[in-house]
């Protein structure tokens, strides 16, 4: 009789288990089937000069940051100071891609909060953001000098992130050779 109970306990405590450990794991860190390999190519319309194309190829060379974002995204407001801060900075060219947002919308919201990006390239119907894995918005990619995906970070960057994570990374990705 006893033993009839502990199927039930053990298949309990098991998820349990499984449950109590999910809730130990940092959100922002996603496991991306793209690191360690290259970055999908784009060669997009630029958001303030529609005539001009933007891409992947014009950043071979250099460490850089791609940071997805939009307009209507409340946590890219959380973590645009910093992007501001880590492009006053110099450590690091930001391009930014503008993810399913309407032009207009985006240029006023780099006037009214300052624009962080090298460049920002439109993704108006998002299939660039499909080829780069991309939950939602914002979402940082760290890109090395020949267009190798070397970091993802889901969610808003914050101080930290900049100062633990991302620029140890730089660093290291920048002297290598």
């Amino acid at each position: 009789m006893k033993a009839k109970f502990l199927v039930p306990l053990a298949i309990f405590l098991a998820l349990a288990g499984f449950l109590g450990y999910g809730l130990t794991l940092n959100p922002s860190v996603v496991p991306s089937p793209l690191i360690g390999k290259p970055a999908p190519e784009f060669r997009l319309a630029k958001l303030d000069a529609p005539d001009e194309r933007f891409g992947v190829e014009d950043m071979r060379g250099e460490v850089w940051l791609l940071n997805v974002w939009a307009s209507w995204c409340v946590s890219c407001r959380a973590e645009h100071p910093y992007l501001v801060e880590l492009a006053r900075s110099g450590g690091v060219p930001v391009i930014g891609l503008n993810y399913k947002d309407e032009s207009d919308a985006a240029l006023k919201w780099l006037r009214d909060h300052g624009n962080p990006y090298v460049a920002t390239v439109t993704d108006n119907d998002g299939r660039v953001g499909i080829e780069y894995g991309v939950y939602g918005t914002p979402e940082t990619f760290l890109i090395d000098r020949d267009g190798v995906i070397r970091y993802k970070h889901v969610g808003p960057i914050n101080r930290d992130t900049v100062r633990k994570v991302l620029m140890p990374m730089i660093a290291e990705l920048s002297s290598a050779g």
